[in-house]
């Protein structure tokens, strides 16, 4: 397609953005940075910086930021990577939770609660080891494998004197025993572009977190799941992490334990053969496309509407014109009417006289 004017929402560039900055550039687009911290979003008018753009795509290391810049770009109408409903959903993961489950996408066992005493309630429900996770954060920071219910009653304590509104809500998961490892793929309205392995001796196995990563083909049954996962959340540019569990030797089953929306693909495209940052180009160049088009097809629906409306005008004219006509018609009639009338009154009035002198 001819060259695209992207704006990139951002408040770090990092390693992840100059990727993707290099592969538009080398594409021919053109890109408007956009620091969100320097810009004021009015309830009707978007900032000077979004006047030219086609799509934005929504970079923000801030969950606060991106739920919010996404929403106001809808409200604006210009195209938005990813939507936000998307990002919503996948920023809060009891929202994920819900979207996953409610799609019967296979994700690990969770409660959530909302005082110290229910969330040791739900510990102990689900016995240790379990897990303890923010419901918004990535990088895999603050999350606690509880093996003690002294362990737990710790770290609760903790959470309710962080005092923060996120970290009253307890979210309690199932340990999932996996073989060492979890799975990254990367996923563009659930088609697989590229997958890695984490693997680590420490049970988070996050490669910011210093696990080692390698290439990772996935099966049918992969496929089949990360584009489900996709769907429950929205759509989009995603990050689903998967994990192996019920290894037998013959089979394997998979769980959807987290789905990231403003993803980090520096390690994947380190690590597969594939150009990551370039799928993701030419992914948007698709998107913007689509918007054209669908803007495209309303401003022809609207021209037929108003066509439609004309000939109904038309149509109405020519019907008012025949009524005219119709009249005029009876008027005619009553006129020949009145007519016939007088030349038979004359004949009356005659007729004496024509007797008279018909007799000779």
């Amino acid at each position: 397609m001819n060259g695209m004017t992207v704006g990139l929402l951002y408040s770090r560039i990092r390693h992840d953005e100059k990727l993707l900055l290099s592969a538009l550039r080398e594409r021919g687009h053109t890109v408007e940075k956009i620091d969100v911290r320097d810009q004021c979003f009015g309830l009707s008018e978007p900032p000077s910086a979004f006047e030219e753009v086609d799509v934005l795509v929504d970079r923000c290391l801030a969950t606060s930021r991106s739920t919010y810049v996404t929403r106001f770009a809808e409200a604006y109408g210009i195209p938005v990577v990813n939507s936000a409903e998307t990002a919503q959903v996948c920023a809060d993961k009891v929202q994920t939770s819900l979207a996953l489950e409610r799609a019967g996408v296979p994700t690990p066992e969770t409660t959530v609660a909302f005082t110290p005493e229910s969330a040791l309630e739900a510990v102990e429900a689900f016995g240790y080891p379990c897990v303890l996770k923010p419901v918004v954060g990535s990088w895999g920071r603050l999350l606690a494998k509880v093996e003690s219910r002294s362990a737990a009653e710790a770290i609760l304590e903790h959470k309710a004197t962080l005092g923060h509104y996120e970290h009253s809500v307890f979210y309690v998961q199932e340990f999932v025993d996996k073989p060492g490892r979890d799975i990254r793929i990367v996923a563009l309205d659930g088609e697989i572009v590229a997958g890695m392995v984490r693997s680590s001796d420490h049970w988070v196995t996050n490669a910011a977190a210093g696990a080692e990563t390698a290439a990772f083909e996935g099966d049918d049954q992969v496929h089949e799941l990360v584009a489900r996962a996709s769907d429950a959340v929205g759509g989009g540019l995603l990050g689903v992490d998967l994990m192996e569990v019920g290894t037998d030797g013959e089979s394997t089953e998979y769980t959807v334990h987290e789905i990231n929306h403003t993803v980090e693909f520096k390690a994947l495209n380190e690590t597969v053969p594939v150009d990551v940052p370039g799928a993701v180009v030419k992914w948007l160049e698709s998107v913007v496309a689509a918007a054209e088009s669908d803007s495209n097809s309303g401003e022809a629906e609207t021209f037929d509407t108003e066509t439609d409306a004309l000939d109904t005008g038309t149509e109405t004219f020519e019907t008012e014109t025949d009524a005219l006509g119709a009249e005029t018609e009876t008027l005619d009639t009553k006129t020949d009417a009145f007519g016939t009338g007088s030349t038979t009154s004359e004949a009356e009035t005659l007729t004496p006289d024509t007797a008279e002198g018909g007799g000779d």
